[in-house]
């Protein structure tokens, strides 16, 4: 076992960018189309990683038997707060993905933006083991994930002129955004380290909160992140005992190709 699989996994999901999350991030493909697919493959189905419920509210507002489970406290008391905002009832579970151990099994799961979080490549090995062992025989997971080099602005960070120049700046500014209270919360992001050898990413945010025109309190956390290409991927999954796995581009259910910039892995218990 190396360092890195001993280290705790480091995620930034809490406090104020958990409620940034939870204001701002929602919506996108990624509901459409795993709605779609899991109306197709039948429930129970199980949210791992889900957050403050950016997929899971709209599918049970929808009547599809999705329950959910994330790490984060603060993640999922957004997510009840949603669902309650929206009228309706969910079922949370507070373990981390490398932890899972539910009383039941599962139909379906799914995993969005989820896989290489916190930096640890075992706990991404052994959660897909523990996915795997709740579901049912012939139950389905999908998966999505952004390969490494769809930005190529970040991509040249890779090289050893690239990794000089960090840890990058922070920015003049971030992403100023009011939420439904009227406060105001400004997010920043910078990269701080690539390890290519140990495909690790290190990350920072800063998020600030302003009321009334004055800041009131900022934090800024840091995340870790395990960078996969789609080959790993799929070794990783036939690892955890998946069988007949298929590579799908993004969100379009047409096969993956070179130009991919996001996979939908789509794998089955058998």
């Amino acid at each position: 076992m190396t360092p890195a699989d001993r280290e705790a996994p480091r995620v930034w999901h809490h406090g104020l960018v958990a409620r940034w999350w939870a204001e701002f991030n929602v919506g996108g493909p990624e509901v459409e189309h795993f709605g779609a697919r899991l109306r197709e493959l039948g429930g129970p189905t199980l949210d791992v990683g889900c957050g403050s419920g950016r997929l899971l509210v709209p599918f049970v507002k929808a009547g599809l038997e999705v329950e959910g489970c994330d790490d984060s406290a603060d993640m999922l008391a957004r997510c009840r707060a949603r669902a309650g905002a929206e009228g309706v009832s969910v079922t949370l579970h507070r373990q981390a993905a490398q932890e899972l151990d539910l009383p039941r099994r599962y139909r379906s799961a799914i995993m969005c933006g989820v896989l290489g979080l916190g930096g640890v490549r075992a706990h991404d090995q052994e959660a897909l083991r523990r996915v795997h062992a709740h579901l049912e025989p012939g139950g389905t997971l999908l998966l999505d994930h952004h390969l490494p080099y769809a930005s190529e602005e970040e991509w040249r960070y890779w090289t050893s002129a690239g990794q000089r120049e960090l840890p990058l700046p922070w920015p003049a500014a971030g992403e100023r955004r009011v939420a439904a209270d009227g406060d105001e919360l400004e997010l920043t992001t910078r990269l701080v380290a690539l390890d290519p050898l140990a495909q690790r990413a290190t990350r920072e945010v800063r998020v600030r909160l302003w009321r009334d025109g004055a800041l009131v309190a900022q934090e800024e956390r840091s995340l870790l992140e395990q960078l996969y290409l789609a080959n790993e991927v799929q070794a990783m999954l036939q690892e955890a005992g998946f069988e007949r796995v298929t590579v799908l581009e993004g969100y379009s259910g047409a096969p993956a190709t070179p130009a991919s910039a996001v996979l939908v892995f789509r794998a089955s218990r058998s």
